[in-house]
C-alpha cells in the first residue's frame, strides 16, 4: 500500500495531478449555479423597479 502512494517516485506529481483536477472539477459543477442565482436576482431586481 505504500508503494501505491509513494507510486514510484512521483507520488508528489501524481497527487498535484490528482487534487488539481478535483478543484477544476469542483469548480466547473458549483459555478454554473452561482451564476445563475446572480443572473435570476438581478432579474427580480430589474422586474421590480420596472426596468428592461
Amino acid at each position: 500500500m505504500s508503494e501505491f502512494f509513494h507510486m514510484g517516485g512521483y507520488a508528489f506529481y501524481v497527487w498535484t495531478s490528482y487534487a488539481l483536477v478535483a478543484v477544476f472539477m469542483l469548480l466547473n459543477w458549483i459555478q454554473p449555479g452561482v451564476r445563475e442565482r446572480r443572473l435570476l436576482r438581478d432579474i427580480a431586481r430589474r422586474l421590480e423597479r420596472g426596468e428592461r
